[in-house]
C-alpha cells in the first residue's frame, strides 16, 4: 500500500473548502455565479469522497455538512442570551409619527437617524458563532426560551458555517422560502396527490422544525441576517455599522436598507414599498423602522414585550368580497361564547381563507350581517382573518338575520351576559369545552409548555374519557395511549417524558397554566415572584393583591374568586401529590436579592459538564443570587464555573486570569448562602 502524505491530503481537502465557500457566498449571497452547477457538483463529489476516505478530517464547517443530518428524536430547548422580542407595530403614518415623537422626546436633542429595512416574512432565529465556527441555530420560541434547530440551519446554503474572522458572536436573522421554491414545491405535491401548503413562511417554519434535516436540506430555504445580539471581537456603535460588518464576515443580510434623518423620508421610502413588494423573489409584510444609534437604543430601553427604539410597520391589509354562508359559536376556556364566520373560500394575502372571527353579537349586530351577505374580508396584521363590512346593495332578498343562541351549543345550559361585558358566557364548571380548551390552554407553549400535546391530542384523550382535568395529563399510563390512533411507541415516550418534565416547571407557568381570568403571562410572573408558592398566593387577601402595582382590582377579585372554588382546591391538591412543582425558581426582583452573596452582580459563564446540578438549575440559582449568566467568555466575564470537558471557555477564561471554580466549589459556596 502505497503511503499517503497526510498534510497534502489534509491541505487538499482544505483548498477545496475555502473554493466551494466561496462559490456558495458568490451564488447564494451575491447573486453572482462563477462557475458552472456541473463544476461546482465535481468539487463537491471531490471533497465527499476525501472526506469518507479520512474521515478525521471531517469537521462540523465544511460545506458537505449541508446535506442534513441523521434525524433527531426531539429538539432540546435552548435559553436565549438576550431575549428576542416581538416589535410594536404601526399600520399607518400617524402611528410612525408618534413612535418618532416618543424617540425623539427621550434623546432628549440628541441626533436620531433610522435604519429601515424589508421585514421578511419567515421565522426568526438566533445563530451562535464561536471563534468565526457555527456552533448553533435556535428559534425564536416565546422569546426566551427556543428549541434548538442546529442541523437544519446547517443545511441553508446561503449561511456560511465559517466566518471569514475567528470571532465569536450571536446573530439574528430570518429563515424564508423563496417564492419559487414555493411554486416548486407545491406543484411536486399536486402531482402526488398531496394537499398544498398555504404560504412560503408556514414551509419555512415547518421545515427548520422538521426533525429528520435531510427534508429541510430538499427545500432551499434562505436566510437574512438583520441584527447582533453579542459581539466579541469587531466594536460597532450603530445597527448600519453592525450590518455592515455582518456583511463583511461574509452572513447574507438584506441589501434594500436605507438610512434616514427624518421619520417623513422614512414614510416615502415605506409607501415606495408598499406597490413594489409583489416584485421581490420573497414575500414580505412590512418594513421595519430602527434607531441606528445603539448608544439612543440603550437609553429608549425595552418594555415587557417589545424594544422602543424599533417599531414594524404593517402593510395595509389585502382584502377581498366573500359570501358568508353560517355562522358558527364556540366555546372558549373561560365559558365566552364566540361566534364566527364560515365563509366561500377566498384567497388573501397567500393563504385560503374560509373562516373570519366575528367577535361578539354586538359586532355582528353594529354591522349588519346577515346570513348569505357578501362580505369583504381582510387579514389583520396580515394574519387574522376578519369581515370589514356588509355589501348590501349586493343582497338578493334571501339573506336572514343571525340570532345567538340563548344556551351553550356543548352542554345546553343557559347562557348569560356578565356586568359590563359585550360577550355571552357559559357559566357551567362542568361544560366540556371549557375543560377541554382549559386543558389546551394549560399545556400550551407559554404556560406549561408539553410538546406533543397539540389541540388535537387534547381534544382526543378528553373523547377517550383518559383525561377530565389538567391533573389527570399526570396520571396517563402508556397502555392507554397506546391504544389510540397514531401513538407508537416513540411518540408515547417522548410524550410522557415532556409531561414529566412540565413538572418541574416555576410556578408562574403554572398560574398562567390554571387560567385565572384576567391574569397573562407578565401578571402570573409578577404573582410568582411576590408570593413564591401557590400556598402564598391561594391564601392572599384582596388587599394585599391590590397592593402590587401590576394588579388592578378586577384582576385581583378574580384571584380570590378563583383560589376560593372547591374544584380548583382539589385540582392544585392533585397536582401536589403528583410531583408538579409549586415553587417560584427563577430570578427575583433586584430589591429581593442577597447583595451579600460573592455572585450579586457578577458576570458569569457555566462551561463543561456539571454532574450534580444541571447548567439550567444553576443559572437559575445564581440569577437568584443576583449574577449575569451569559454563554460566551469575555474581559467582561468575572467568573466561570468549570464542570468536566470545560474545552475552550475553560482556556479562554485562564489565559484572561479570570476566577474559575469547579463544580464541588461552586456547590459548597451555594450551601453557604
Amino acid at each position: 500500500m502505497a503511503n499517503v502524505n497526510h498534510q497534502q491530503i489534509k491541505k487538499k481537502i482544505e483548498e477545496l473548502r475555502n473554493t466551494i465557500n466561496k462559490h456558495n457566498y458568490s451564488y447564494y449571497v451575491l447573486d453572482n455565479p462563477t462557475i458552472t452547477d456541473q463544476e461546482y457538483d465535481l468539487l463537491i463529489r471531490e471533497l465527499m469522497k476525501l472526506e469518507e476516505e479520512y474521515p478525521s478530517y471531517i469537521t462540523p464547517d465544511s460545506p458537505t455538512q449541508k446535506v442534513g443530518d441523521k434525524p433527531l428524536s426531539h429538539f432540546e430547548k435552548v435559553e436565549h442570551n438576550i431575549p428576542l422580542l416581538s416589535l410594536g407595530n404601526a399600520f399607518n403614518e400617524q402611528d410612525l409619527l408618534e413612535f418618532d415623537r416618543r424617540v425623539r422626546q427621550a434623546a432628549e436633542g440628541e441626533e436620531v437617524q433610522y435604519m429601515v429595512e424589508l421585514k421578511i416574512d419567515g421565522l426568526a432565529v438566533s445563530l451562535i458563532y464561536e471563534n468565526g465556527v457555527f456552533n448553533r441555530g435556535a428559534t425564536r420560541g416565546d422569546g426566551t426560551i427556543g428549541e434548538d434547530v442546529t442541523q437544519n440551519i446547517k443545511t441553508i446554503r446561503s449561511l456560511p458555517l465559517h466566518l471569514t474572522l475567528p470571532i465569536t458572536l450571536e446573530v439574528r436573522g430570518e429563515v424564508f422560502l423563496p417564492k419559487k421554491e414555493f411554486e416548486r414545491i407545491n406543484k411536486a405535491r399536486e402531482k402526488n396527490d398531496d394537499p398544498l401548503f398555504a404560504n412560503p413562511r408556514n414551509v419555512a417554519a415547518g421545515s427548520i422544525r422538521q426533525l429528520d434535516p435531510k427534508v429541510a436540506a430538499e427545500r432551499a430555504l434562505d436566510i437574512f441576517l438583520y441584527g447582533i445580539g453579542t459581539i466579541e471581537g469587531i466594536t460597532v456603535h450603530a445597527h448600519s455599522e453592525g450590518l455592515e460588518a455582518l456583511d463583511r464576515l461574509g452572513l447574507k443580510v438584506n441589501k434594500e436598507r436605507r438610512l434616514f434623518k427624518s421619520m417623513e423620508e422614512v414614510v416615502t421610502f415605506v409607501q415606495e414599498w408598499t406597490g413594489k413588494r409583489p416584485a421581490l423573489p420573497y414575500e414580505i409584510d412590512g418594513m421595519v423602522i430602527k434607531v441606528d444609534s445603539y448608544k439612543l437604543q440603550e437609553k429608549l430601553g425595552f418594555t415587557a414585550k417589545s424594544p422602543r427604539w424599533a417599531i414594524a410597520y404593517k402593510f395595509p391589509a389585502e382584502e377581498a368580497v366573500s359570501v358568508l354562508e353560517k355562522i358558527e359559536v364556540n366555546v372558549g376556556r373561560t365559558g365566552v361564547i364566540t361566534p364566527t364566520a364560515v365563509l366561500q373560500p377566498v384567497v388573501l394575502a397567500g393563504t385560503t381563507v374560509k373562516r373570519a372571527s366575528l367577535h361578539n353579537e354586538d359586532m355582528i349586530r353594529e354591522k349588519g350581517i346577515m346570513l348569505g351577505d357578501h362580505v369583504i374580508v381582510k387579514k389583520a396584521g396580515d394574519i387574522i382573518p376578519e369581515i370589514v363590512a356588509v355589501l348590501p346593495e349586493r343582497r338578493t332578498g334571501e339573506e336572514q338575520p343571525y340570532v345567538m343562541p340563548s344556551n351553550c351549543p356543548v352542554c345546553g345550559s343557559q347562557l348569560v351576559r356578565l356586568e359590563e361585558e359585550v360577550a355571552l358566557r357559559c357559566i357551567n364548571p362542568t361544560c366540556s369545552a371549557q375543560i377541554v380548551e382549559g386543558i389546551i390552554h394549560f399545556v400550551s407553549r407559554d404556560a406549561m409548555n408539553i410538546d406533543g400535546l397539540g389541540e388535537k391530542v387534547v381534544k382526543q384523550l378528553f373523547e377517550h374519557k383518559l383525561i377530565h382535568s389538567v391533573a389527570d395529563l399526570y396520571s396517563i399510563e402508556v397502555e392507554s395511549l397506546l391504544s389510540l390512533e397514531r401513538m407508537g411507541e416513540k411518540s408515547v415516550q417522548n410524550l410522557l417524558e415532556a409531561i414529566e418534565k412540565s413538572k418541574e416547571n416555576s410556578l408562574e407557568k403554572l398560574i398562567f397554566g390554571l387560567g385565572i381570568r384576567l391574569v397573562g403571562a407578565k401578571a402570573a410572573k409578577v404573582l410568582a415572584q411576590r408570593y413564591m408558592t401557590i400556598d402564598h398566593l391561594s391564601a392572599a387577601s384582596k388587599e394585599e393583591i391590590i397592593a402590587i402595582d401590576e394588579i388592578g382590582p378586577k384582576m385581583a377579585d378574580s384571584i380570590i374568586t378563583f383560589f376560593a372554588k372547591d374544584e380548583v382546591k382539589d385540582t392544585i391538591q392533585r397536582l401536589k401529590d403528583l410531583g408538579v412543582n409549586m415553587t417560584y425558581k427563577g430570578s427575583l426582583p433586584a430589591a429581593s436579592v442577597d447583595t451579600d452573596s460573592q455572585f450579586y452582580g457578577k458576570t458569569i459563564v457555566l462551561t463543561g459538564t456539571l454532574h450534580q446540578i444541571s447548567r439550567k438549575e444553576a443559572a437559575t440559582k445564581l440569577e437568584e443570587l443576583g449574577a449575569k449568566v451569559t454563554n460566551s467568555v469575555t474581559k467582561n466575564t468575572d467568573m466561570v464555573i468549570a464542570g468536566e470537558k470545560a474545552g475552550s471557555k475553560l482556556t479562554k477564561a485562564q489565559a484572561l486570569g479570570i476566577a474559575i471554580l469547579n463544580e464541588k466549589e461552586f456547590l459548597k459556596e451555594l450551601e453557604n448562602k
